[in-house]
């Protein structure tokens, strides 16, 4: 195994305390720069997306949609492929402005008066706000290859102004949790792909966000690894409550990782159905989704695509 210069790997496992604390005998600066917060110390905050349309030159992409997630809910995004849904996700973390007139609130109703259009996080629809409230993981793990896992992983505290010290010490104490323990200072080629998506994810929660957008996370796994990582992530969300939107072409998935989900109609994309799940996150997953009331909600939300997509 590779191994960096810094801390050794019994060492790290020595100092570490909580995710939102320096490790001991760290500099003042460090512990004034801040590690993220345990989960338990955020607040989720809720999302609302109001009459959000998007086009790309000529194509229309999104048209008069509105979603709305509670504090601490996961909802699920399902659509077809080219329906707008990571374009969504980047939309609302403010890493894209939304296009035309509706942009700002301009676009006409049929009475003729002014629609208002907004995205929303908690309580501000400023673009820097919703990013700075946002942790958003791609399709891909982007993992870094000349870093290790740890470093990895810690790479928001990192870009904080903490140390490597400072930001391995409040990231080691999660590698067991998350079934890494031992791979702390392994290169990512040398970790199977279901371990790279959990740096991945651990990368995701330490940079402090209450909001989690989630863009096919398991999307490039086999279909084993992918069950053992929807129980993983039911049990993580059990432990490190977030907001999280969950955009996925996989209606088991969703209905298995999320309270409710929400499907898309074809580009251009609008909500086209409104489902319920059944039994979100039990574990063991075989349990939940052979419940027959969980398979009866997976029946009616692929008759929902299948309809929308005719």
């Amino acid at each position: 195994m590779n191994t960096t210069s810094g801390a050794p790997l019994a060492e790290l496992r020595s100092r570490t305390g909580p995710p939102g604390q320096a490790a001991a005998g760290g500099t003042a600066a460090g512990a004034r720069a801040g590690a993220a917060p345990r989960a338990s110390a955020l607040e989720p905050l809720g999302v609302s997306v109001t009459g959000l349309s998007h086009s790309f030159e000529d194509l229309k992409v999104i048209e008069e949609l509105n979603l709305s997630v509670a504090a601490g809910e996961v909802l699920g995004i399902v659509g077809p492929s080219g329906s707008g849904k990571t374009t969504l996700l980047e939309l609302i973390a403010g890493l894209r402005d939304y296009s035309g007139a509706e942009a700002e609130g301009l676009g006409p109703t049929e009475s003729g008066k002014a629609k208002r259009t907004s995205i929303e996080i908690g309580d501000s629809a400023a673009a820097p706000d919703r990013l700075a409230r946002c942790a958003y993981m791609p399709q891909r793990d982007l993992l870094l290859p000349w870093l290790c896992a740890i470093d990895n992983a810690a790479i928001a505290l990192r870009n904080r102004g903490q140390s490597r010290a400072e930001a391995r010490a409040a990231a080691a104490p999660n590698f067991e949790r998350f079934g890494l323990a031992g791979f702390e200072l392994a290169r990512p080629e040398e970790l199977s792909g279901g371990m790279r998506q959990r740096v991945a994810f651990l990368r995701t929660l330490l940079a402090g966000k209450p909001v989690l957008l989630l863009d096919e996370p398991f999307g490039a796994l086999d279909a084993i690894t992918r069950g053992e990582m929807q129980e993983w992530l039911a049990s993580t969300l059990a432990s490190e409550p977030r907001t999280v939107l969950f955009v996925t072409h996989d209606v088991e998935e969703a209905l298995y990782v999320c309270d409710r989900i929400v499907i898309l109609a074809p580009r251009p994309t609008a909500a086209i159905a409104e489902l319920a799940a059944r039994r979100p996150r039990a574990i063991p997953r075989i349990d939940a989704i052979t419940d027959p009331e969980f398979t009866e909600v997976r029946e009616q939300a692929l008759e929902r695509l299948a309809a929308g997509a005719r």
